[in-house]
């Protein structure tokens, strides 16, 4: 009898952890975001610049109602993935970079680095996935606005401005 008490306990047990995992994956969603950035023609290489995206509304108030929750009841926000794509020149690649780093930024809130890639890789193409860091942001993205710093190290002299669009996904539990 004890035997079978202890089988049923323990099934019972992970029966409701199991379901909780389930109804957590209802909870869980990402949230998608596009900026734009110019790394400029420049007369110097292994020199830090940094770059700003223009402020990004989060639209989280209504990401957050089109997914059933609210603001107050976010657990947690971290930078699921960030992809740098060069949209002009259209021949050009990342070479041009040693190494770069992204932070976000928000109201009243500290500089937070969010990804980065060091160093970039050589044969880099016109397409570049950074290693995202699983900090948690949720303060930021609950924040009307936002932005996005890149801080660029460039190993070769660039002739042209280069436009670069940068796609980020943000997962929200």
């Amino acid at each position: 009898i004890k035997t079978i008490k202890f089988l049923l306990l323990f099934f019972s047990i992970s029966f409701l952890i199991n379901s909780c995992q389930q109804i957590d994956k209802f909870t869980q969603f990402d949230m998608e975001y596009y900026a734009e950035v110019t790394v400029p023609a420049t007369v110097g290489v292994n020199l830090p610049v940094d770059l700003l995206t223009p402020s990004i509304t989060s639209n989280a108030e209504q990401q957050f109602a089109l997914n059933d929750t609210r603001k107050d009841l976010i657990e947690e926000i971290y930078l699921k993935q960030l992809d740098l794509n060069i949209t002009t020149p259209s021949n050009a690649d990342f070479s041009f970079l040693e190494e770069i780093t992204v932070y976000i930024n928000a109201d009243g809130l500290p500089e937070t680095e969010i990804a980065a890639k060091l160093p970039v890789p050589i044969d880099a193409g016109f397409s570049l996935s950074l290693d995202c860091s699983q900090s948690d942001i949720h303060e930021y993205i609950k924040k009307d606005n936002f932005s996005l710093k890149l801080t660029t190290v460039t190993d070769e002299l660039l002739t042209q401005d280069h436009q670069i669009q940068v796609y980020a996904v943000f997962f929200v539990d």
